[in-house]
């Protein structure tokens, strides 16, 4: 029995973020009947767009054994590069336009940093952090930018996908979906497919699981770093418009440790820091929603808001240390097939 409880315990640990998620809907459920009605479990979807498509440009980086602690910067001055623009008059697709070379522009920075300079992605990373959001702070001058309601209207509209017939009276109506909820399950989807379905995805787990193996087998990692931190920085712009569209405004705190939430999201989700495992659907997109969860479901309690820190860092421990558990307990499990192929004989 004692060889046999790795096998046991290992489907839990990749079962934990659902696990998690069911706990703290009923556990919130209990406590407030608010927390499950239909507008709040759908208010908490709205709110979790954001972190979810920034954790999803994050998956993809820690798929390759990387990290990317610059998203919330690039959140940060791309958002205040669009909002300069807009006061000034500029039209709001041509500011979203910007928003998105930004991210991307940051992304090869990082790119650069760590595939053709050989610095360590957690340095390249943290440089171009605290580059952001000195940028940012000098394009806001520190203060806070109300923005045009041309940017809320991101945030708040709602698109008709599938005619329905009401159930009382006979008229035709519509169900409609949150801008920001398509967004998500788009690039979602989208991520998923790249990642299950091509054989760029099936790379990049390759170069996670090992480099030089990946090497040997005619990959080239330099491309596939590259052009995972170049996805990392259009999905933290795309984030930063969400977040901005939901704000309507740019404060300088915008962004701010949004990769720690990012991370904890992907690492909920199954996704390894170590590299090589994890997926976007449901994994991310349930982390990052558990996230939100927890920060919505104290809000409906009345919770201390000085507990909102000390329950988000909770969350991020419990990530790492699930990750590790389910590392620690896949290693062994690899040295046991490894020792059974070798003897013949299970060991």
């Amino acid at each position: 029995m004692k060889g046999h409880w790795p096998n046991a315990l290992l489907p839990a640990l990749n079962h934990a973020s659902l696990m998690l998620f069911v706990s703290v809907l009923l556990g919130f459920g209990l406590l407030s009947p608010r927390f499950l009605t239909p507008d709040n479990l759908l208010n908490i979807l709205i709110q979790a767009s954001s972190t979810a498509i920034v954790a999803i440009g994050m998956t993809f980086v820690l798929l390759t054994a990387g990290v990317d602690l610059s998203v919330g910067a690039i959140m940060f001055v791309s958002a205040a590069a669009a909002g300069k623009m807009t006061l000034a008059g500029v039209a709001l697709p041509w500011a979203l336009v910007v928003m998105m070379l930004i991210g991307l522009g940051c992304g090869a920075v990082n790119a650069l940093l760590i595939t053709r300079l050989g610095v360590m992605a957690f340095i390249a990373t943290l440089g171009t952090l605290y580059l952001g959001r000195g940028l940012g702070l000098f394009i806001t001058e520190t203060r806070a930018m109300n923005l045009p309601e041309a940017f809320l209207w991101i945030g708040v509209a709602r698109v008709p996908i599938l005619p329905l017939r009401a159930l009382a009276g006979g008229s035709t109506g519509w169900l409609e979906v949150p801008l920001p909820v398509l967004i998500l399950a788009a690039v979602a989807l989208l991520a998923h497919v790249i990642l299950t379905r091509t054989p760029f995805g099936r790379q990049i787990y390759a170069v996670g699981n090992d480099l030089e193996v990946a090497r040997k087998a005619g990959i080239n990692p330099r491309r596939i770093l590259a052009s995972v931190y170049f996805i990392s920085g259009a999905c933290a712009a795309l984030g930063g418009i969400l977040s901005l569209a939901q704000l309507g405004a740019v404060s300088p705190t915008f962004g701010n440790q949004r990769e720690f939430a990012a991370i904890a999201a992907a690492v909920l989700g199954g996704t390894s820091l170590f590299g090589g495992r994890g997926q976007v659907w449901p994994g991310t997109v349930l982390g990052a929603i558990l996230i939100q969860s927890v920060e919505n479901g104290l809000v409906i309690v009345n919770a201390d808001p000085y507990l909102y820190p000390l329950v988000t860092s909770a969350i991020i421990f419990l990530a790492v240390l699930i990750d590790s558990l389910r590392s620690g307990l896949l290693e062994r499990l690899r040295r046991r097939k490894i020792r059974v192929e070798e003897n013949g004989s299970p060991a």
